[in-house]
């Protein structure tokens, strides 16, 4: 099997314990990443979250008037600053906010903003520019930028049936599996399988280093596919998760970070915020389920001593536009609002600019920052990884961690 048929044909295999490209790491089973403790947990908001609806505008007349039927009410509102204030069933986002685990970054963007849930997605995905094609994510760049010797196929790891392309670098890629207990599973997987038999074929005719690269190739799956099986083994929870499939996704996520697991990068979906009509009981829900599993988070992992080391980005390809539409609900939008959440925030509170209601683009919130500040931010001040080769576009770097 040539090595450019293995890197085709390995793509076929979803939710399975390796990704096209992560092959090419050399490393120690047992080695630390460049980030020595730290761990990122990225939280997709998938669908188009309506940021004004989470955090409220509350003492805005534009956002009362164009949305007479779905606004938050004034009185319900869990202030935060004297102009905006958290939906009221956020209560758990509120204690964080409190506690000063919570920075909140309005008017977060990209220029000239793309409106379709898939490229806006692949946009933030691979921290591209709006006309740009990028066939790597900023994740997987980073995997590709963290030194030889530091780094393997479980240091990301995705809990989704498939991988996204931001888990996907140039040499190095992460995991993709909804369930990190049953990995095993897939070593009887066809296309295992065809691996080692490829491998013995090659020694058989001499091709020493075709059978040595798909040898490697194997290794390191059933290695990366150990690893993880064990610390999913050693998972330790103190508290009890929301019974809800975000809770679950937190609660295994917590479990490998209390158990010591050299993970770094936990990246997990939320879906459903697509809400164009009778948004107000959907959207109510999916921001319950998103506030209490990260209260609950903060309590675990605090309990496990980690909640220092551990940073939570949350984010949605795009928020909704101001006015609500005839039935209910919000259509596509630009700008919206990123949640940091840890215990090591710098910039605590509402850290940007609120976007105005009055200067709009087309009936559009206008972005203040670019999305790809934050994630340079994180690569250079929480990873400590040179941002150069991983956010390609010139961005500056906003301090927030």
């Amino acid at each position: 099997m040539k090595r450019r048929d293995f890197l085709r044909f390995s793509g076929v295999v979803t939710g399975s314990a390796f990704l096209p490209k992560f092959l090419n790491a050399s490393s120690s089973l047992l080695s630390t990443t460049a980030a020595g403790n730290r761990n990122l947990i990225v939280i997709q908001l998938s669908g188009g979250n309506d940021s004004l609806n989470m955090v409220v505008p509350h003492r805005n007349d534009i956002y009362y008037r164009e949305r007479k039927n779905i606004a938050i009410s004034k009185d319900s509102v869990l202030p935060l600053t004297d102009e905006v204030g958290l939906n009221p069933v956020m209560v758990g986002m509120k204690e964080l906010y409190d506690s000063g685990d919570l920075s909140v970054i309005n008017g977060v963007g990209y220029p000239e903003p793309n409106r379709s849930h898939f490229r806006s997605m692949e946009i933030w995905h691979s921290a591209s520019d709006s006309d740009q094609n990028l066939q790597s994510g900023w994740i997987g760049r980073m995997l590709d930028a963290m030194p030889r010797g530091t780094v393997q196929p479980y240091s990301a790891l995705e809990l989704d049936d498939a991988m996204s392309l931001v888990m996907q670098g140039e040499q190095r890629s992460g995991l993709a599996s909804n369930d990190p207990s049953k990995l095993d599973e897939q070593l009887s997987h066809p296309f295992i399988q065809r691996i080692a038999e490829q491998s013995t074929k090659a020694r058989t005719h001499h091709h020493h280093s075709e059978a040595a690269y798909l040898q490697k190739a194997l290794a390191e799956t059933t290695m990366s596919i150990a690893y993880l099986e064990e610390k999913t083994d050693k998972s330790k929870n103190y508290v009890a998760y929301p019974m809800n499939k975000l809770g679950n996704q937190l609660r295994k996520v917590a479990g490998l970070i209390n158990a010591g697991s050299e993970t770094k990068v936990h990246y997990l979906s939320h879906g459903g915020f697509d809400t164009h009509a009778n948004q107000k009981g959907t959207h109510n829900r999916l921001l319950t389920e998103l506030s209490q599993g990260l209260a609950v988070l903060k309590n675990d992992l605090k309990q496990g001593g980690k909640w220092g080391d551990t940073l939570v980005l949350v984010f949605s390809e795009f928020g909704r536009r101001v006015k609500q539409n005839a039935g209910r609900g919000t259509d596509h939008g630009t700008a919206g609002t990123v949640f940091l959440v840890g215990g090591s925030i710098k910039a605590k509170g509402v850290a940007g600019e609120i976007p105005s209601l009055q200067d709009l683009d087309k009936g559009d919130l206008k972005y203040h920052t670019d999305f790809r500040s934050i994630y340079k931010n994180i690569v250079e001040d929480w990873f400590h990884l040179p941002s150069d080769r991983i956010i390609l576009s010139p961005v500056k770097s906003i301090q927030l961690v």
